[in-house]
């Protein structure tokens, strides 16, 4: 009798373990810092009650989250726009990284501590631009639309400074890491700086901003994973919460314009 007894506890307690287990799934995340860890965060507490421990990676650069999720050690990562994936994907001729959910816009912007307005930057003054292929181009798209150059073609995502067509304001371009672009600030005429590196640097693109990108751009700010991973319940909890109220309320009330839900 007491070896039944003994063996139904084990056996309950086996259960009781794996059952543990399995709602205590854990998921890497990797992210910038601001805005997207920020809001990793705050869904954190609200993932473990569904039973999934989320693990927050930070990263600073746009290369190692793509490079990590690649090789595994990342579950998914949150920092990137579409056209930035597809053009790192097909660089580094990586195929099983999938785009599963828009999440946010990172408005765009010119940033200068010389000016003050778009009309006063001075002719001939040195304007820096994120340097990989996808930034580069929506930068001098930005531009565009403001009326400052002309593309050979406004509609390739994949120009850059030498696909500059009329300059009739003799910019002097400087290609930069974006990372860089805010502690460049200071010594050009101005820097388009992506939304992420700007709310790091206290920058919001309504306040500061001398041309900022409308809230509807394609470049929304998406949930990255492996297409194996694509429909893991782990995955599809972190998209359901990242989309959530919850969140779109946070981002309103926490970034005041510098960055939008796009759900």
């Amino acid at each position: 009798m007491r070896r039944t007894l003994l063996s139904v506890a084990v056996i309950a307690t086996t259960l009781f373990a794996g059952n543990s287990f399995a709602r205590n799934v854990k998921l890497i995340v990797g992210a910038t810092p601001k805005p997207h860890a920020e809001i990793l965060q705050l869904v954190k507490p609200i993932l473990a009650k569904q039973g999934v421990n989320l693990v927050i990676k930070e990263f600073t650069d746009y290369v190692t989250p793509n490079m990590a999720l690649e090789s595994g050690d990342l579950d998914a990562n949150y920092f990137q726009h579409l056209p930035y994936l597809e053009s790192f994907t097909a660089s580094h001729k990586i195929k099983d990284l999938v785009s599963i959910a828009k999440i946010h816009v990172e408005p765009l912007a010119l940033y200068s501590k010389k000016y003050k307005s778009l009309k006063s930057i001075k002719n001939g003054s040195v304007i820096a631009v994120p340097n990989d292929p996808s930034n580069e181009a929506r930068a001098l798209i930005l531009l565009v639309n403001a009326g400052l150059i002309k593309l050979a073609d406004v509609k390739n995502l994949k120009s850059t400074i030498d696909d500059i067509k009329s300059n009739p304001h003799h910019f002097k371009f400087k290609e930069v890491e974006a990372p860089q672009l805010p502690r460049i600030l200071q010594d050009v005429g101005g820097a388009v700086i992506n939304g992420n590196y700007a709310i790091q640097a206290g920058l919001n693109p309504m306040k500061n901003g001398l041309i900022v990108e409308d809230a509807k751009s394609p470049y929304a700010n998406i949930v990255v994973v492996k297409k194996a991973n694509a429909k893991k319940s782990a995955i599809l909890k972190l998209v359901k919460v990242l989309q959530s109220k919850t969140v779109k309320n946070y981002i309103q009330k926490q970034y005041k314009g510098a960055i939008v839900a796009t759900f």
